[in-house]
């Protein structure tokens, strides 16, 4: 399991981090305090407060390929 803390800018940048949870074979989760929602429904990142960071929770051992992907919402 792979931890991540993003921040997601803006509707378009949703709508992208969306498509690229979407090309993975695991479970994509974000969280927000106690609230997790399925990173592949739209509707559920929607619902999450986007002015403030999340924590994206991928189910997968290829650490690398999840930086790649999102390399661009990972906050350092």
């Amino acid at each position: 399991m792979i931890k991540r803390v993003v921040k997601i800018p803006s509707i378009s940048a949703v709508q992208e981090f969306n498509r690229i949870c979407s090309h993975f074979n695991c479970d994509m989760d974000l969280s927000q305090g106690k609230y997790t929602v399925d990173a592949k429904s739209i509707m559920g990142i929607f619902s999450l407060n986007l002015e403030e960071t999340l924590v994206l929770v991928a189910n997968t051992e290829d650490e690398e390929l999840v930086d790649e992907k999102f390399s661009k919402y990972i906050i350092d």
